[in-house]
């Protein structure tokens, strides 16, 4: 499970004009018809070709939990495609991205001034650079350890710095002991 990606993703499926497909048969349908093929895509949900196709037919309704678990990621993957892109586009041109988190948060900073680490819960609306910066992390498959880099990044320079008014020898914000994190558009 990936804390950073899965919440770029949940952000991202707030701005779905229609709610994806619910039952197992309306699921499968829906990937047979992405992926012009039952083959297709019981190979991607590791079941065989026959079960896709009594899912298709509705002769199947219930999926076992990882089956479920497995259609539902991709289904949401795949869901309106234009709709994600025109909402990643305006986060990274011009609306930003609001990051809520609760976890520890320290900085290394010259001798002398307070940088324990300790827990805070910020609220903070990050500029567009670093939505597309997070997206495009996030679409070259970079893990959570990058995505966690950029959002302390991000932070250093919104919540500690604040865009360059204060603390300018601030040197490096650890972002560690992620309690809570949520992203918004």
């Amino acid at each position: 499970m990936s804390l950073f990606g899965d919440g770029l993703d949940a952000a991202v499926q707030k701005a779905f004009t229609r709610p994806a497909p619910k039952s197992a048969p309306a699921q499968m349908r829906y990937l047979v018809k992405q992926l012009k093929s039952t083959r297709a895509v019981a190979q991607m949900l590791r079941v065989s070709q026959r079960t896709v196709e009594r899912y298709v037919k509705g002769q199947l309704k219930k999926p076992r939990p990882d089956l479920a678990a497995r259609l539902e990621r991709e289904v949401k993957k795949r869901w309106q495609p234009q709709i994600r892109a025109k909402a990643k586009a305006k986060a990274a041109s011009t609306g930003g991205i609001v990051i809520d988190t609760r976890a520890r948060l320290g900085y290394t900073a010259p001798i002398g001034s307070t940088d324990q680490d300790r827990i805070r819960h910020l609220t903070v609306a990050l500029p567009p650079q670093y939505a597309a910066r997070l997206f495009d992390a996030q679409e070259q498959g970079a893990g959570d350890a990058r995505l966690q880099g950029i959002a302390a990044e991000a932070l250093k320079e919104v919540y500690f710095q604040d865009g360059g008014r204060r603390a300018g020898s601030l040197e490096e914000v650890r972002f560690t002991d992620i309690e809570h994190l949520e992203f918004e558009l």
